[in-house]
């Protein structure tokens, strides 16, 4: 759980496409998706791995030179399929109460897992 923190950060700074520029390492992008189901943030999830299909294959044969992720969309031709999921994720991340939708479902699990947040020697 605690990797979907870095597609929070992603999310407020940036898009969740650009959060595959920045946090692509696979074992990273699979704790982040276990993390979001975990939370019970399933339709983000199902976003998620939208994007991540989508990106993966993009940056996996770019380099710096490339420009940005946007650049990248752009010039495989994907640059609306890419706005379409950036809009997706931001309406599902604007349905938060205060400020991170992500944030909130950490209390909320904490909550309803005190066995799996907490260790239970100190109960």
């Amino acid at each position: 759980m605690a990797a979907t923190h870095w597609l929070d950060i992603s999310l407020t700074l940036d898009s969740m496409t650009w959060h595959f520029g920045n946090f692509g390492e696979p074992g990273l992008v699979m704790a982040t998706e276990a993390g979001l189901r975990e939370l019970g943030l399933h339709e983000l999830a199902a976003c998620f791995v939208e994007a991540r299909e989508l990106m993966i294959p993009l940056l996996a044969h770019s380099t710096e030179a490339d420009g940005s992720p946007y650049d990248i969309l752009q010039r495989a031709g994907l640059r609306e399929r890419g706005e379409e999921l950036d809009n997706r994720a931001e309406a599902l991340a604007d349905l938060a109460q205060d400020e991170s939708v992500i944030y909130e479902a950490w209390v909320r699990y904490a909550r309803q897992h005190p066995e799996h947040v907490f260790d239970a020697q100190l109960g």
